[in-house]
């Protein structure tokens, strides 16, 4: 009962105003955020047919104690779409496939197999194509075409109780949210910063690719944040990662922590554009304004332009959850621009069926995703190299004067939150 007293908490928490359905499931306190921000958005979803039902059900009436909010999300119906009338029947979004991906530091994919197979599930081996995705139906699962250690199941398929998932065996992420650590590939020994490191999914992927062996450096300013990523990460068995609730802008490139950091991830706040629930959050949400996409834009080039000073670095991977060519193409070919031949995009998985904007040239090498080509949430991933590898001599200068300079680190926390209303849903 405890999740549904929580979900009910929320729920009457927005309605009253005292804060978004993200801020008030983050200081719930209730251990599995996910399952309780995917229960309470269902929830809105569905919450004018849900509020009919029980009113024609007279449920309140018969249940004096039950609250409103209580009795919405602990209400049974064996299928929700049924619900709905026609014209808000729910979009490609949320017939979007169940993607699980398998935690390497605790199992293999093999054994996640089989256990599924004694469960009764049938097994269809690695897809060919997305159409083979879009066709699973009840107990059968297949193993994603492109992305290693990435299991499919049929939309809707609810695994937040299954025992490999509460052990930390399964990690239940989207299918483009798993490109950034692939596509950054550090070797294990390695060291890696992930520079806006909570919730963690992405943090704990990084984990697996150096199989704990080397050093995460992970860096978010939300207290709540981090400390439900540390119990993600401790779930998750990552023994290898130092969380600091720190700015990265104010994280100083000629630390001596930092000299053997050749991987940077960043996944900075964004308008979360592309997610799917995003218009749960807030109405029209899915087109942030002119003046909120100069902002966010301006702390992302901001960010990207100072992970681009770190002496030592030579890959990195950016990304967001968002559609828009300000937060996406405009910030790489800006960077790139204030690093003349210093960096350039590398080309990444050229089977992806969805490439970045033709906005510059080089474009096409970034990802792109959405529910329509690549059946996942919105998404936009570039994989920057450096061109041709410092001297030891630029190490220790540890300068770069062609970079928009960075804030100062005394700043305080609240003009760090990036600009009006950053995204920080969890990203699965």
């Amino acid at each position: 009962m405890g999740l549904y007293a929580s979900a009910a908490g929320v729920l009457a928490g927005v309605e009253n105003r005292q804060g978004s359905i993200k801020g008030l499931v983050y200081s719930s306190n209730f251990q599995n955020v996910k399952q309780l921000y995917a229960l309470v958005c269902e929830t809105q979803r569905y919450s004018a047919v849900l509020d009919a039902v029980i009113a024609s059900a007279g449920l309140l009436r018969a249940e004096k104690k039950l609250r409103p909010h209580l009795a919405k999300v602990h209400r049974g119906v064996s299928r929700n779409e049924d619900l709905l009338e026609v014209g808000s029947r729910p979009g490609p979004a949320s017939q979007l496939p169940r993607f699980v991906r398998v935690n390497a530091l605790k199992t293999c994919s093999n054994d996640v197999v089989d256990y599924f197979k004694r469960q009764g599930f049938s097994y269809q081996g690695r897809a060919s194509s997305l159409d083979d995705l879009r066709a699973l139906k009840g107990k059968h699962f297949l193993l994603d075409p492109l992305m290693p250690e990435l299991l499919v199941f049929p939309a809707q398929t609810d695994l937040h109780e299954h025992p490999l998932y509460r052990a930390g065996h399964l990690i239940l992420q989207d299918r483009a949210s798993c490109l950034p650590a692939m596509l950054l590939d550090p070797p294990p020994g390695s060291h890696v910063i992930d520079a806006c490191a909570a919730p963690g999914n992405k943090t704990s992927h990084l984990a697996a690719l150096l199989k704990n062996q080397g050093k995460i450096f992970a860096f978010d300013l939300d207290a709540k944040r981090l400390a439900s990523m540390a119990t993600l990460l401790a779930r998750a068995g990552v023994s290898c990662c130092e969380l600091a609730e720190e700015d990265f802008l104010a994280v100083s490139p000629s630390d001596p922590r930092y000299r053997e950091v050749h991987y940077i991830l960043l996944d900075p706040s964004c308008s979360g554009s592309g997610m799917p629930n995003r218009q749960l959050e807030e109405p029209g949400a899915g087109q942030p304004s002119p003046a909120r996409l100069h902002a966010l834009a301006g702390f992302q080039q901001r960010a990207l332009c100072h992970a681009l000073t770190f002496p030592s670095l030579q890959r990195l991977v950016y990304s967001t959850c968002s559609l828009c060519q300000e937060e996406n193409e405009d910030v790489v070919r800006d960077a790139l621009h204030q690093n003349p031949g210093a960096f350039r995009l590398a080309p990444a998985l050229p089977a992806w069926p969805h490439r970045g904007l033709s906005t510059f040239p080089g474009a096409e090498h970034c990802l792109r995703a959405s529910p329509e080509t690549t059946l996942s949430g919105g998404f936009f991933v570039a994989v920057i190299e450096r061109v041709k590898a410092p001297s030891s001599a630029s190490q220790a200068e540890a300068s770069a004067p062609e970079c928009t300079p960075s804030p100062a680190p005394k700043r305080k926390k609240r003009q760090q939150k990036a600009a009006a209303g950053a995204c920080t849903l969890p990203c699965t």
